[in-house]
């Protein structure tokens, strides 16, 4: 994964703790815009929305705060969020995950941890981390566009959807447990039931039509993408 290929939004209305994240992210590698605000950071993504690959938002912003931007880039954009705030209950954690959050990190924080965080998520979800296009039966489901085609129609998915299927359809003829697909698409030790994943696959299933035969449940283990 090529840093300078990566170009990184940082909204948040503390200018040191931006300017911070700034230099530290630029001194690893990667492009950085910068908003103070909710509005300027959808301002700047909506300017630049071709070239940003995620976004770092902090939750308690002036004007619209960070769960409000999330909720509108989500209406148009499966760009991948990592929610950056002061708050650590599991209220606000869950709130930002259910509104499509695919991380979250609270302040104060090591640099390190979140430089990993973020190389985590970006090989997880940047098209620029894997293959373009994915095709299985009728289905093609496209990297850089994070968008599904089935019987030629395109077919709206989640992030965490999105997500899950190229998990699958990159690991064929595996039995991948459902804490492998947890650690892999949740990217945070989950706390929850495991059955969240039979109820993304579930969902997921109903979504590719036909196509849903190919994700086989073993009994007991997991699941398995077979694409023979």
């Amino acid at each position: 994964m090529n840093k300078k290929d990566f170009t990184l939004l940082v909204a948040d209305d503390d200018r040191r703790i931006r300017q911070m994240l700034s230099l530290y992210l630029k001194g690893h590698g990667y492009n950085v815009l910068e908003a103070e605000n909710g509005e300027q950071a959808l301002d700047v993504f909506y300017a630049n929305s071709s070239r940003i690959d995620l976004v770092l938002l902090d939750v308690m912003m002036p004007g619209r705060d960070g769960f409000s931007v999330l909720e509108e880039l989500r209406d148009t954009s499966l760009i991948p969020v990592i929610m950056v705030t002061a708050k650590d209950q599991e209220y606000d954690q869950l709130k930002g995950f259910k509104c499509g959050a695919d991380d979250y990190i609270s302040k104060p924080f090591s640099p390190t941890i979140l430089l990993a965080r973020i190389e985590s998520v970006l090989r997880r979800c940047s098209p620029k981390a894997g293959n373009e296009v994915l095709h299985c039966g009728t289905m093609e489901l496209r990297m850089k566009s994070k968008s599904l085609k089935v019987d030629g129609q395109y077919v709206p998915l989640t992030q965490k959807e999105f997500d899950l299927l190229a998990y699958l359809m990159n690991n064929p003829r595996e039995v991948l447990t459902r804490n492998q697909i947890l650690n892999a698409i949740w990217n945070y030790d989950y706390e929850g039931d495991p059955r969240t994943v039979d109820t993304h696959i579930k969902q997921l299933r109903a979504k590719l039509k036909a196509n849903g035969t190919f994700i086989r449940t073993i009994h007991g283990l997991g699941y398995l993408f077979d694409n023979e």
